[in-house]
């Protein structure tokens, strides 16, 4: 087997995470760590064996030997800028969550993917759970009709962020490097599962808070309605400030039957389809909910990616999840971030088209909402 050499641009918790899961798939090798922290990439290169070489940047690291892939865990705000130095340099590529925090510069990176896939260069964007056996079982069923017309959604999201987590770097609760808050950063996992077994957004009508931290920029709760181009209706709620911290929990409901997705994992099916049919019988044992997690369970859903993304580049197919996927979960994001700043429902396709680049995020202050109400 042909080993892909790959360089981790950024050496921070979700850097050292992509490392451990590189390190468990045979065609991956970590080969050089990229951080403006130095010691940051030093302390995670003594974790490897073999041990990466340690760039200060990027092109340093891709002039220094060669590379395959590039894997992007930097802040969000920079997420951009080194996906274009590395499709232009050759490699291929994965992002990690959001594609960026600018909407903009994420539509126009869209296009620069797209001519590179015409060289052969493959870009991805971690979208780990869309591979998940529950999500894919489910897609499944969709796909095949077994839950009739999909006719609502109820997707929430109630963890607890306690205020060191923000404290505890400058980028963290920032418009520029997150994105927002606890949509942008952790719910857009939500977002994104939502969007592969609902379809495309039509409106979106939103409020967000920020009700349990301080020393942010950014919501700590958004709620939405968002109705879909098939008809569909879906509630969206996430929240960093629900101690001590729930299971995301997906709900698909249809005219032939319904299926809950809890903690990842498939708690509840039924279509009339086959009465007979339930969870168990669409999942592995480890998958249907209340079944023991493996404890490394995170790693496992990045490693899934990762075979999709070797999987791609070894074929020459498209990965399972592109840039347009990637950039239509930030368009949804932005889309609740414009509809709370306006007071009012939003076309899906005209922010993904840009129509509200100009449109402000709503300001935010401690124990303060803003939206809908005002």
């Amino acid at each position: 087997m042909t080993v892909i050499d790959v360089a981790i641009v950024g050496s921070g918790i979700i850097g050292a995470h992509h490392a451990k899961a590189i390190a468990r798939h045979p065609g991956l090798r970590v080969t050089a760590l990229v951080d403006a922290r130095i010691e940051a990439a030093e302390a995670l290169a003594a974790t490897l064996d073999p041990r990466p070489s340690v760039h200060l940047t990027l092109a340093e690291a891709l002039s220094a030997q060669a590379i395959n892939l590039v894997s992007i865990c930097t802040p969000s705000g920079l997420h951009i800028a080194a996906a274009e130095e590395t499709l232009a340099a050759g490699a291929h590529l994965l992002i990690e969550k959001p594609l960026d925090t600018d909407l903009a510069k994420a539509r126009a990176f869209a296009k620069v993917a797209e001519e590179a896939a015409t060289r052969g260069l493959v870009t991805s964007v971690v979208s780990q759970h869309r591979f998940d056996p529950a999500t894919v079982a489910v897609g499944r069923a969709v796909r095949e009709h077994r839950l009739g017309r999909v006719t609502s959604a109820v997707v929430s999201m109630p963890w607890w962020r306690d205020q060191a987590y923000y404290d505890s770097a400058g980028w963290r609760g920032t418009w520029e490097f997150d994105g927002g808050g606890a949509l942008a950063n952790q719910g857009i996992h939500l977002v994104d599962q939502m969007l592969a077994l609902l379809g495309r957004p039509a409106e979106v009508y939103a409020q967000t808070a920020l009700l349990s931290h301080e020393r942010i920029e950014v919501e700590d709760v958004a709620a939405a309605t968002i109705r879909f181009e098939s008809g569909a209706l879906a509630v969206l709620h996430a929240t960093t400030g629900a101690r001590p911290g729930l299971p995301v929990r997906l709900a698909l409901y249809g005219t032939e039957g319904s299926a809950v997705l809890q903690d990842d994992q498939l708690e509840y099916f039924h279509t009339t389809t086959d009465p007979q049919l339930r969870a168990a019988d669409l999942v592995p044992p480890q998958d249907v909910y209340g079944a023991a997690k493996d404890p490394d369970g995170w790693v496992t859903g990045h490693l899934r990616q990762y075979q999709d993304l070797v999987d791609a580049i070894g074929s020459g197919r498209a990965p399972g999840v592109q840039v347009r996927h990637g950039l239509e979960a930030l368009a949804l994001v932005r889309s609740v971030y414009v509809s709370a700043g306006l007071g009012r429902a939003v076309s899906f396709s005209e922010v993904l088209d840009g129509a509200f680049d100009d449109v402000q995020p709503p300001p935010v202050t401690p124990n303060s909402s803003q939206g809908a109400n005002q």
